[in-house]
């Protein structure tokens, strides 16, 4: 095991990415949420999909020289076309628009097209919430969740999540969850190593709980809370997919392999100023709600910030096959 910094992760991270065809603009924004999932100790979102970012943009699932347009339809909409690059690249592109727009319309959307996998949705939310703004986000996937009662998979595992300012210019809290029990990396990630999964995870091929990994890639992922969190998915595909303009997780290629071209999903957020909405109340009501988590009852978010601080100071643990992995991509191995 080995110790990086962010910044170096983020450094041999981009270099990957260059090298396998990715513009500056697009391995800068795609390099930097790696490194900062890595940071918060979200290996399923982090250095762990880098072999298959940089697979994507050699088979060009992902095109690497992609340039996102910016459009403002109306006052309170920014519109971000990806033109089927990292979805990175295209949220970066939108965020100060839409941060200046919800600041003058108190409420304002940004809807991104033809883009792919946004990593830890919570990244993004995050950086509404430095701003001041309540930040919450959705973005859609390739479909792995059946509807309730079925077994072909309708609507993807579909994450959203709501980010909360502090006041003080960093997110007193973050929810980040996707409509499945797990986010699906998590059982990618186990099905590399050759675990098995909790039961309750996923179904197989024939709809039938598994913990094999590797089965249950073949099937189905559970929803959350089971017919509740079908609707999760719904209404994440609706803000995502329908109302962006993007793919619906139903026609949009597989985020893993190489079949298929670009998946041309979507995201979509949404930035509320509380000054504009709460006549004053925002601060006081959040911390009567927030109060309420205190002692063994922990906010969404606390064991992401807490990692945070932790590999700041400590440095952050890379496994030494994945150091390797990472060298060889970045072109950098002895």
């Amino acid at each position: 095991m080995t110790r990086l910094t962010q910044a170096r992760i983020e450094t041999l991270a981009s270099a990957a990415l260059l090298r396998h065809g990715a513009s500056e603009r697009q391995a800068g924004a795609l390099a930097a949420a790696i490194a900062a999932a890595e940071h918060d100790g979200l290996k399923s979102h982090g250095l762990m999909y880098l072999p298959t970012y940089c697979e994507h943009l050699t088979c060009g699932k992902v095109l690497g020289q992609a340039e996102p347009r910016l459009t403002q339809p109306a006052p309170a909409v920014v519109a971000v076309d990806a033109a089927n690059g990292f979805a990175h690249a295209a949220i970066a592109l939108g965020l100060p628009a839409l941060i200046e727009a919800a600041r003058s319309q108190g409420v304002a959307a940004l809807a991104i097209r033809n883009s792919y996998n946004c990593g830890a949705l919570g990244y993004h939310t995050e950086s509404i919430a430095r701003n001041g703004l309540v930040g919450l986000g959705f973005t859609n996937a390739p479909a792995s969740i059946a509807p309730w009662g079925g077994r072909k998979a309708a609507l993807g595992t579909n994450p959203w999540s709501l980010a909360v300012p502090d006041g003080r210019g960093g997110a007193r809290f973050v929810i980040d969850q996707s409509a499945s029990v797990v986010a699906k990396s998590e059982v990618i990630k186990r099905a590399r190593a050759g675990e098995p999964i909790p039961a309750g995870w996923a179904f197989d091929a024939s709809g039938e709980t598994t913990t094999d990994a590797g089965e249950a890639l073949k099937g189905t992922m559970a929803p959350a809370g089971g017919y509740k969190g079908v609707g999760s998915a719904l209404l994440v595909e609706i803000f995502a997919a329908c109302l962006t303009g993007a793919n619906p997780g139903l026609v949009a290629s597989p985020f893993s392999g190489t079949a298929g071209g670009p998946p041309g999903t979507g995201q979509f957020f949404l930035a509320v100023s509380p000054e504009a909405t709460s006549a004053g109340a925002f601060a006081g009501n959040l911390e009567t709600v927030a109060g309420a988590f205190n002692g063994e009852a922990r906010l969404p978010g606390t064991r992401r910030f807490g990692a945070r601080e932790r590999n700041a100071t400590e440095g952050i643990e890379v496994a030494a096959e994945t150091l390797a992995t990472l060298e060889k991509l970045a072109g950098t191995a002895a």
